[in-house]
């Protein structure tokens, strides 16, 4: 997960810091080395990494801060400010046109970045506001690259323009604004090609679809797997052609972070969404005060309530409520709520999302520490139960009163897996249905429906 391991360095910085009561300036400077070599471990920009330094030590080794009360949280809390300026203070929208007029969009970036797939997400983004989208198949050099945006079109629902491979990608451009106008489309997203390095060809063909069509917005897509590559990439687009925010993919599988903390003091441009894994609900809007909490450890409750309520219909909550409360709580039942919590982004990104949980070292309570291997255990734990209760047949995952040992055999063999799992399991369901009827006999906030794991 993204920031994981700074994540840790810092907690461990700041437990230090908190432990020490009142600091000196020596204590302070030390802590801020420590932080900088976290940074530049993470892979942030040496540059960028200077500049934060120097404004927390300025604002940290003051009067205010070194006497007051809590010098080492006053620290802590200066870090986070800095780290949000870092990133850009604000929450950045993509730019629309008012009104009915038509929005260009111009999605760039090098190949192998997640153009594409991050195109069709950001479009099935504006379907869901309530937009008309139009997918524009620009990229005609890469083999199935037309396929590949008509694929994902068709995912989220959004209809995508096409001319072929034998067309220049302006005139496309101009051919799709064309059928946009007369079509209702009211956002124009053009997938442009992309190269596995900058070029002056890509940098031309960039140039004539802006001088062809009037472009408002161009969006360029970086990996964050790549690190400072991706940053230098963001900073020779800007120099060439001009743009006008950033999305940063990839996000999940990074857990330095570093292009994430770089790139809007490298381009003076904002980060506009993240990736956070394959999902549409994965591409996330871009908050610097969310993810800087993330960043320290204190979690991202926020974002984890807004992919609830996304993925939580109200009257099945209503109806769930009344089956705990019932102990009618089944395997069906179960099932459902695992789905919900894939589509939030699965066990782990939920954890990550958790203050106290967040992070590998964990900042909670006493012996509050899950680290990744743990939630991978966890998971595949959860994935075992599935298999066994997919290898039940309908009544009795509405009934699991009717598992007997037979039928216990006969689900182990169809899951492939011990008959003691299986007992294992149904133990644990029973013990969680009681569980759950107390919770819900309680009355008040805590009888309100809450996701079984």
């Amino acid at each position: 997960m993204a920031f994981d391991s700074l994540t840790e360095k810092l907690q461990n910085i700041f437990k230090n810091l908190r432990s020490k009561g009142r600091l000196t300036e020596d204590d302070v400077k030390e802590a801020l080395k420590e932080i900088k070599r976290a940074l530049l471990a993470a892979d942030v920009s040496f540059k960028v990494v200077k500049d934060f330094i120097k404004n927390v030590q300025e604002r940290a080794v003051g009067q205010d801060v070194m006497n007051g009360l809590n010098p080492g949280q006053m620290v802590i809390k200066i870090v986070n400010e800095e780290l949000v300026k870092l990133m850009g203070s604000e929450t950045t929208e993509i730019k629309l046109q008012p009104g009915s007029a038509v929005t260009v969009i111009m999605m760039a970036g090098l190949q192998g970045a997640g153009k594409t797939t991050t195109t069709a997400k950001l479009a099935g983004k504006y379907k869901l506001k309530g937009k008309k989208p139009l997918l524009v198949a620009c990229d005609v050099y890469r083999p199935a690259a037309i396929k590949q945006l008509q694929v994902n079109g068709e995912k989220q629902g959004v209809e995508v323009f096409s001319m072929g491979e034998n067309h220049r990608p302006a005139n496309i451009a101009k051919a799709a604004l064309e059928h946009a106008q007369k079509n209702g489309n009211n956002i124009v997203i053009l997938d442009t090609a992309g190269r596995l390095h900058i070029d002056e060809d890509m940098m031309a063909e960039l140039q004539e679809i802006k001088e062809t069509v009037t472009v408002h917005q161009t969006i360029l897509v970086i990996d964050a797997m790549t690190g400072q590559d991706a940053v230098n990439v963001a900073a020779d687009f800007n120099n060439k052609i001009g743009i006008d925010g950033v999305i940063i993919t990839k996000l999940d599988g990074d857990t330095r972070g570093g292009a994430a903390l770089s790139v809007k003091a490298v381009t003076g441009k904002p980060i506009l969404y993240v990736g956070m894994g394959e999902k549409l609900s994965d591409l996330e809007q871009f908050y610097p005060d969310r993810m800087a909490s993330r960043i320290l450890g204190m979690g991202d409750v926020l974002t984890l309530i807004e992919k609830a309520e996304a993925q939580i219909d109200d009257e099945k909550a209503r109806q769930m409520s009344q089956k705990l409360k019932k102990a009618q709580f089944d395997y069906e039942d179960f099932l459902e709520s695992t789905q919900q919590m894939k589509n939030m982004g699965g066990l782990s990104n939920i954890m990550n999302m958790l203050p106290g949980i967040s992070g590998m070292g964990g900042m909670g309570k006493k012996g509050m520490q899950i680290n990744e291997e743990q939630t991978e255990l966890a998971e595949k734990s959860m994935a075992r139960m599935e298999a066994m209760i997919y290898s039940m047949t309908p009544e009795e995952r509405r009934n699991p009163d009717l598992i007997n040992p037979s039928r216990k055999h006969r689900i182990a063999k169809g899951a492939g897996v011990d008959i003691s799992e299986v007992n294992r399991m149904v133990k644990q369901f029973e013990n969680m249905k009681k569980m759950m009827k107390k919770m819900g006999n309680m009355g008040g906030k805590k009888g309100k429906f809450r996701l079984p794991f």
